[in-house]
């Protein structure tokens, strides 16, 4: 059987377009908005560097030596009791599950680029009105844009790695830096980009709390796409000669900077047309719309391009959520790629409808379980269990479970000096932090 191999730079780019997601244009933003700035995103890139860093190379090198799908690599590798260690593998499940609600939310997105093409809110209020009436009340939009999403991901997925995947990627994500890159440009123009780099880089140590520090840890993890699988299934079609510290340095910076240039950009915009920095996932698509009304026709524009932007960035990491789940199917049961790709693509577009009925009125009753709906638990899950989970299990499996002497036989060539820190890490401060993370998000600590 032919091998379908990633380009050096289709890899990067690939890998770059699954962490690059909405985690960095939506969420980064209103979680730092949440936690006061400064302080925030220090803890969050000193994580990203201590923990993101060194669980990345981990997962790569599974990919890399396993070269099968998730849960095959980890049979591959663990040199004893492999019909346990296998359901590690499963890890890539978190993907399909996040999957639910990712693409109801690019659904929205499709909907707010035809808003802003016609009528952008005058005011916070009237934005706040209109997403609540869409996210309430309107069944018909958010099932139309969630159907064009599943249709968008499943064809490119059935395209594979090489025709799909990384041929997406190589369209969208230098049309995505180049948008970003724009109107990061115009915003440095304006009078208020000071003071968005004071709020952003400028650190006040009373706004951190506990809460604060394991939310940086724990979107470190998510933004990064860690602990899905993502990264172990496209590492399993790297080349031969492929320098995997190179790789997880280019991926990481990528993705660290298109999330610091976002940040900056939209708390630009606020403090110059709104009213400074906004808190909460309504930032994007209540705070923001409001202030692009406030620039005129230019506003307009910005808007169109940035909501492309955000499908963009939608689009490339959802394809990523997918593949694990696909690959699996291929290799362990010999499905053919469009069966795979339907067949996935079919549940998460199915259980979507789900997650967009628990937010409308007169059927949410019935899909609200104690204080969250359908659409809340399948992210709560998926954030507070299933990724630190899978991230805890990496870092133990290649810190314990694969003789360190295969390990540094990759490794210790590519890290050098670097190889016995980045060790320690993975075998202590990683899964330290994972637990953290889950304990807390669970309510334990």
């Amino acid at each position: 059987m032919k091998i379908t191999r990633f380009s050096r730079i289709g890899f990067i780019i690939a890998a770059t377009g699954s962490a690059v997601g909405l985690g960095n244009i939506w969420k980064f933003p209103y979680i730092t908005g949440e936690y006061g700035g400064g302080a925030f995103v220090l803890v969050y890139l000193v994580t990203v560097l201590l923990v993101g860093f060194s669980t990345m190379i981990a997962e790569m090198l599974m990919g890399y030596l396993g070269r099968m799908d998730t849960v095959s690599s980890f049979e591959k590798l663990a040199p004893a009791k492999k019909h346990l260690w296998k359901f590690g593998g499963f890890e890539s499940l978190a993907g399909l599950f996040i999957m639910i609600f990712y693409s109801v939310v690019i659904g929205w997105i499709f909907n707010y680029i035809i808003t802003s093409l016609t009528s952008l809110p005058a005011t916070p209020k009237e934005a706040e009105n209109v997403f609540n009436n869409m996210l309430h009340t309107d069944f018909t939009t958010q099932f139309f844009y969630h159907t064009m999403a599943f249709v968008w991901i499943t064809y490119v997925l059935n395209k594979g790695l090489k025709s799909g995947i990384e041929k997406m990627n190589f369209y969208l994500m230098p049309a995505l830096i180049i948008i970003l890159a724009g109107m990061f440009i115009y915003a440095t123009t304006l009078g208020a980009f000071s003071q968005a780099v004071a709020f952003m880089f400028t650190p006040d140590w009373s706004k951190i709390t506990s809460e604060a520090f394991v939310t940086a840890v724990g979107h470190a993890f998510f933004t990064l796409g860690l602990g899905m699988g993502t990264i172990m299934t496209y590492s399993a079609s790297l080349e031969e000669d492929a320098n995997l510290v190179k790789n997880t340095f280019w991926v990481v910076f990528f993705d660290t900077a298109i999330a610091i240039v976002a940040g900056l950009m939209l708390f630009t915009f606020l403090y110059q047309y709104g009213s400074g920095p906004a808190k909460g996932p309504g930032l994007v698509f209540i705070s923001l719309p409001s202030a692009f009304y406030e620039m005129g026709l230019l506003g307009n524009v910005f808007a169109i391009f940035f909501f492309i932007a955000l499908a963009f960035a939608g689009l490339t990491s959802s394809v990523s959520l997918v593949e694990p789940m696909i690959k699996y199917f291929i290799d362990r049961f010999s499905w053919s790629r469009l069966k795979a790709s339907i067949s996935m693509g079919l549940f998460f577009w199915f259980f979507g409808i789900f997650a967009i009925l628990s937010n409308i009125d007169g059927a949410k009753e019935y899909l609200t379980w104690g204080d969250k709906s359908f659409f809340d638990w399948v992210d709560y899950v998926t954030a507070a269990i299933m990724l630190p989970l899978g991230g805890l299990i990496i870092a133990i499996f290649v810190g314990f479970v694969i003789p360190k002497s295969k390990v540094e036989s990759v490794m210790k060539s590519q890290l050098k000096w670097a190889f016995e820190p980045w060790y320690f890490s993975l075998r202590y401060i990683t899964p330290i932090a994972m637990c953290i993370v889950m304990l807390s998000l669970i309510g334990i600590l």
